[in-house]
């Protein structure tokens, strides 16, 4: 059998593997969820379990990663072909990381449900962080560099995560072309609600 079959076959596996943990995830606790219960669902056996991961942690590890890997490409879609990125002149249709939570909507709804928010919330922060620390050169005379990151990936990751909570209630573009109003307003005063 060539390698180019074996590849196929294992990755048509984990694939199967993964859409039934999360179609199982979507109707019950991860927790509660057994290894017999996914291969059943998958339409595989143990061994071919048990073949690619050693536990249902290390297969929903596997979906968290190759979620996180197409948003660091779709966080990136905007600079990786610039030497200087020009936030002010950002073009809304640039901005690509609306489009990958939308394209996983049915993923990331079930996810948001489930018990295991915390921790994939957490592992988004920290890759998106860890990459806008090593691809953009924030700098600000007066500005702490870590808290310009912290504040930019929080406002950004807030914004996605109230999107996802509402059910992606606006369209991929609107987020686009909100992100880049908000990012280019520089208020300098308020109006006060007077009570």
């Amino acid at each position: 059998m060539s390698m180019e079959k074996v590849d196929k076959r294992i990755s048509r596996s984990t694939a199967a593997l993964r859409r039934a943990l999360l179609e199982l995830m979507s109707a019950k606790a991860f927790h509660a969820i057994s290894v017999k219960e996914i291969v059943e669902k998958a339409g595989y056996n143990r061994g071919t379990f048990y073949a690619h991961y050693e536990s249902k942690e290390m297969l929903l590890d596997d979906i968290f990663s190759q979620l996180i890997d197409e948003l660091k490409r779709s966080f990136r879609a905007p600079y990786e072909e610039v030497e200087i990125f020009r936030i002010d002149e950002l073009p809304a249709n640039s901005i690509k990381i609306f489009e990958h939570f939308y394209r996983n909507s049915s993923v990331y709804t079930t996810l948001f449900k489930s018990e295991v928010l915390l921790p994939f919330k957490e592992k988004i922060f920290g890759s998106l962080m860890e990459i806008a620390s090593e691809d953009l050169d924030y700098t600000h005379d007066s500005i702490n560099r870590e808290f310009l990151l912290i504040y930019s990936m929080n406002a950004l990751l807030g914004l996605v995560f109230h999107w996802i909570e509402g059910g992606f209630q606006y369209s991929p573009d609107y987020m686009q072309d909100q992100l880049v109003k908000m990012i280019n307003w520089k208020p300098t005063s308020t109006r006060i609600n007077k009570r």
